[in-house]
C-alpha cells in the first residue's frame, strides 16, 4: 500500500506538531503583510493540529481519522501550501510566500518520505529456527 520511507511514522507525528506551532506563531514571527497568509497560517496551524492529534497512530489522541487518510490529507495540503500564495492573492508577500512554498515543499517530501505502515513480520534473522 504505502512505500516504505526512512522516517518513522512517529517523526512525521512529532514534526507535525511542531509545525502546527510554527503556523499559528510564523504570523507574528515573520510579520506576514497580508491578512490573507496571517489568517490561512492560523487556520492550517490549528488544522494540522486537529488531524494529527485525531490520526490512528502514536502520536494521535484520538484514534478517528485513519492513516490512509491522514496522507491524502497530507499530500493536499503540501500542494495547496505550495499553490496558495497565487491563488488566494499574497504572492506580492515575499515573506509569506516564501514560508508558505517552503514549508509546502518540505511537508510534500516529509510524507513521501515517511514510513507509514509498521513491518508486520519480525526479519528473518530475529525468527526463532524449529
Amino acid at each position: 500500500m504505502f512505500k516504505q520511507g526512512p522516517v518513522p511514522a512517529f517523526v512525521h507525528g512529532i514534526v507535525e506538531y511542531a509545525a502546527a506551532i510554527l503556523f499559528i506563531a510564523a504570523p507574528f514571527l515573520f510579520d506576514f503583510k497580508e491578512d490573507a497568509a496571517t489568517a490561512l497560517s492560523l487556520v492550517v496551524g490549528v488544522l494540522i493540529l486537529i488531524i494529527g492529534a485525531s490520526t490512528h497512530w502514536r502520536t494521535g489522541l484520538i484514534d478517528s481519522i485513519p492513516v490512509v487518510a491522514h496522507v491524502m490529507l497530507d499530500y493536499v495540503l503540501a500542494l495547496f501550501l505550495i499553490a496558495s500564495p497565487f491563488i488566494l492573492g499574497f504572492s506580492d508577500d515575499g515573506t509569506a510566500a516564501a514560508f508558505f512554498i517552503i514549508i509546502g515543499i518540505v511537508h510534500l517530501v516529509l510524507t513521501i518520505a515517511t514510513r507509514f505502515v509498521v513491518e508486520e513480520r519480525p526479519p528473518a534473522a530475529s525468527r526463532k529456527q524449529p
